[in-house]
């Protein structure tokens, strides 16, 4: 927990940056808790509990941790479940002890971010045990600006697997590329001619799969195919590349759609929508 790390994530600039924005760090009259430090007194000390009120999939409290210890180092902490543990409603996820103003000060934070990756942990695990066993379950790039590896992080604590992280890891030919190549063809001969190794296709119709497949394409996104369809297209590729269902998908889709064969689904609304978790954290003066 001490010693958490996600690649192309600055976790210390998170944190001071995240911090500096509720402190008002350089604005006019910025850069202190006016509530704590009127309130309560530097040496005050609490004991504290952070735990959740509904059943969920934990992700996040690393980075917890990491806000409180921003602003008191010798606070006691003791995070009592994994990451990515599924725990019933009334669980105690942390115990704290230190000074009172360092954790009135990171509470907000604290709590925001593990409510926000626990929730998206939680929906995420809802579509997994959805799909029954069927084809794998990935994220999509549809996450909030600033927190893609955070949220791509939490997907991960509830048993899916990264899409591509960003617009450099891998190439993704969508309609809008197909438009100004000419063709799902020539778009794909492009990418492969430019040196790109992997390149995933998205075709909206059977006619699309062997233009694609001949050019080079590496992976078919099949996008807004309803079942029958996409049992037809897996057939058609016939295991010469994974194939990924998309669009529209939801708890009440998924399991059909990945039941026709696909390798992969993916799901946009992991990130774009999931409900933040309900975690709380209270406070007892020592």
């Amino acid at each position: 927990m001490e010693n958490f790390t996600l690649p192309g994530f600055d976790l210390a600039q998170f944190v001071r940056a995240t911090l500096d924005e509720d402190l008002g760090v350089g604005l006019p009259g910025g850069g202190r808790d006016v509530t704590a430090d009127s309130v309560i007194p530097a040496e005050a000390r609490f004991t504290g509990v952070m735990d959740c009120r509904d059943a969920i999939v934990v992700a996040g409290l690393p980075i917890a941790v990491a806000f409180f210890r921003s602003l008191d180092p010798a606070m006691a902490i003791e995070v009592l479940v994994e990451e990515g543990a599924s725990v019933p409603a009334g669980s105690d996820l942390m115990r704290l002890s230190g000074n009172a103003r360092a954790m009135l000060t990171a509470e907000r934070a604290a709590l925001n971010t593990v409510q926000h990756l626990s929730g998206i942990a939680t929906m995420t695990r809802a579509y997994v045990d959805a799909m029954q066993g069927h084809a794998t379950l990935l994220d999509t790039r549809k996450t909030i600006p600033g927190l893609r590896h955070l949220e791509k992080y939490a997907t991960r604590m509830g048993g899916a697997q990264n899409h591509r992280m960003g617009l450099w890891d891998a190439a993704m030919i969508k309609d809008n590329h197909v438009a100004v190549a000419g063709s799902v063809g020539e778009a794909v001969r492009r990418a492969i001619a430019a040196g790109v190794t992997s390149v995933i296709c998205e075709v909206d119709r059977l006619d699309q799969i062997e233009p694609a497949l001949a050019a080079g394409a590496s992976h078919l996104l099949l996008d807004n195919m309803d079942v029958a369809t996409l049992r037809q297209a897996v057939e058609q590729v016939a295991g010469r590349v994974p194939t990924e269902a998309s669009g529209g998908i939801n708890l009440n889709t998924i399991g059909a759609k990945a039941a026709t064969g696909v390798t992969y689904v993916s799901v946009g609304r992991l990130t774009q929508s999931a409900p933040a978790a309900d975690v709380g954290l209270d406070f007892t003066p020592l």
